[in-house]
């Protein structure tokens, strides 16, 4: 059978009737809705449920044909009720494309930024952290994180600094697999800190062990990354119709399934999954609207997934 990609599983959604086709122009969210918003523990800021990352789709040029999307992606997500934008020095341009293209639409300071430290030694980064600032185009950054938890000790003192000094609002630890979740869980119980990354998917659900629970007890914002698998996901359900109680929870595509089965959890603060394609956009700022699920359906959702 062939695979379809995630714009034909859209478009057979339409067809078959399961849910609204979302064009990047005509979003069904105009509404007198609000996109769920999640409170970050340590200091009760709300911020949106679903953002944005920019691995790979933000590494770009400065051509006009490469920069386009990415700018309707912004202006769109700005109009959704988005806000939480991830990068990091590890992804090539992203950050300078960040810093430009929030400039160029008219809303630098719309946005929450996060961004990431990613080297060895304190002076080394002291200097990447300072060279995200200048490229992501703040005075001050919103959160930063020590990326894949390299030489995680010496930047988080440095972040204490920070954060004391106001250069930084709030700081945090990532990782993006699951090999990595008992020391992340080590670090939410031992170390003050505002925010962990991690992956956690409808597939991928190692964090629901401990590492979840282990955020909220400590009062820990929790951010997820590859909430799809890396793609894997839409692969799985090539062809698969949605279940017709998903409309209950107002659940119109395929990536809504799999990310209202994350922000379903209530230890998660936002969801950032990632892309260049402003349709897409849309639809994965869709499932911060409606109807969430409760435990139950959550099950139910899972058992549905892995039946396909």
């Amino acid at each position: 059978m062939k695979t379809l990609s995630r714009r034909e599983l859209l478009k057979m959604s339409a067809s078959l009737g399961l849910g609204a086709f979302f064009s990047p122009f005509l979003s069904i969210l105009e509404h007198n809705r609000q996109m769920l918003k999640r409170a970050i523990p340590s200091s009760g800021e709300m911020i949106p449920a679903v953002g944005l990352g920019t691995w790979i789709q933000f590494d770009v040029g400065s051509s006009d044909s490469e920069r386009d999307p990415l700018r309707k992606v912004l202006e769109l997500m700005v109009k959704q009720g988005g806000k939480v934008i991830d990068s990091s020095p590890m992804y090539g341009n992203a950050e300078e494309v960040v810093g430009d293209l929030t400039v160029d639409i008219g809303h630098p300071d719309h946005f929450f930024y996060a961004t990431k430290v990613w080297t060895r030694g304190r002076e080394s980064g002291i200097n990447q952290m300072n060279a995200s600032m200048r490229k992501m185009r703040r005075e001050t950054m919103d959160l930063i994180q020590v990326h894949n938890l390299v030489d995680w000790q010496t930047h988080l003192a440095t972040l204490d600094e920070w954060k004391e000094e106001g250069k930084i609002r709030y700081k945090g630890v990532t990782h993006y697999t699951d090999a990595s979740h008992d020391d992340l869980e080590e670090i939410i119980r031992g170390r003050d800190i505002d925010f962990v990354q991690f992956n956690y998917s409808i597939r991928e659900r190692n964090a629901e062990k401990s590492l979840l629970d282990a955020a909220m007890d400590n009062d820990v914002a929790v951010l997820i990354n590859q909430p799809y698998g890396g793609g894997s996901l839409f692969q799985a359900v090539s062809g698969k119709a949605l279940p017709g109680w998903a409309s209950e929870y107002d659940i119109s595509s395929w990536g809504q399934f799999f990310l209202k089965y994350i922000l379903s959890h209530p230890a998660v603060t936002c969801v950032i999954p990632g892309t260049s394609d402003p349709e897409h956009l849309v639809d994965n700022m869709g499932a911060g609207y409606g109807k969430m699920p409760d435990e139950k359906t959550r099950k139910e959702m899972l058992r549905y997934f892995n039946n396909l």
